[in-house]
């Protein structure tokens, strides 16, 4: 579960939300502030995340499933939206694209604890407008939601892709084709289920 990746980051987060609370207006008007749909199943992340970015301004509505968000927007699509890509009962890009459908107009970023260049690109394609892998904290959040283009100034890589990337990004590629299944992507690669579990509980590696 994508929870895993996040659980151990979530302290500096709670500070950081407290750090913001202290600087904050006492008071806000809730009509004028953005509103934004979180979608993550970590409750923890979400509790924490929700409170820092109404400090940044925003209301915030949390749901931790697909069908959850699908509830709470059908009759008032947000301005913004945080999704994670994995959620239980659906990909998180299928409910990007069902959020766009309600709002083209919604900026969304998605979430994930399993970066690959496959689930960046199908992201963006699909009109994310940018995808960061956790722990992401709320400045990334919010400054990815307010972009308006592309960096031209990243970095291109000069080395070729690790094996160990190559692996991850195939691995990643397969999760993908079989909805987040562990069981139906082990079998498809012909790996123990553990050893496959074993390979997603580690951090993905960088190059």
């Amino acid at each position: 579960m994508e929870s895993r990746f996040v659980r151990p980051q979530l302290a500096f987060l709670d500070e950081e939300a407290d750090r913001y609370a202290m600087t904050a207006a006492s008071s806000r008007n809730a009509d004028s502030r953005p509103s934004l749909l979180l979608v993550d199943e970590d409750i923890a992340l979400c509790e924490i995340l929700s409170r820092s970015l109404a400090v940044h301004g925003f209301e915030v509505r949390v749901a931790h499933t697909a069908k959850q968000a699908s509830q709470l927007v059908d009759d008032d699509p947000p301005r913004c939206a945080v999704i994670a890509l994995k959620l239980p009962d659906a990909s998180g890009l299928k409910l990007l694209s069902a959020l766009l459908g309600l709002n083209p107009h919604m900026r969304v970023v998605i979430l994930t604890g399993y970066p690959s260049i496959r689930t960046a690109v199908e992201a963006i394609k699909l009109g994310a407008t940018d995808y960061l892998a956790k722990p992401a904290n709320v400045d990334e959040v919010v400054s990815a939601l307010q972009r308006n283009r592309g960096n031209d100034g990243v970095p291109i890589g000069k080395k070729p892709m690790s094996i160990h990337r190559a692996e991850w990004e195939y691995i990643s590629l397969v999760l993908h084709e079989n909805d987040g299944n562990i069981s139906a992507s082990a079998r498809a690669l012909s790996m123990d289920r553990r050893t496959l579990q074993r390979k997603l509980h580690k951090r993905p590696p960088r190059d």
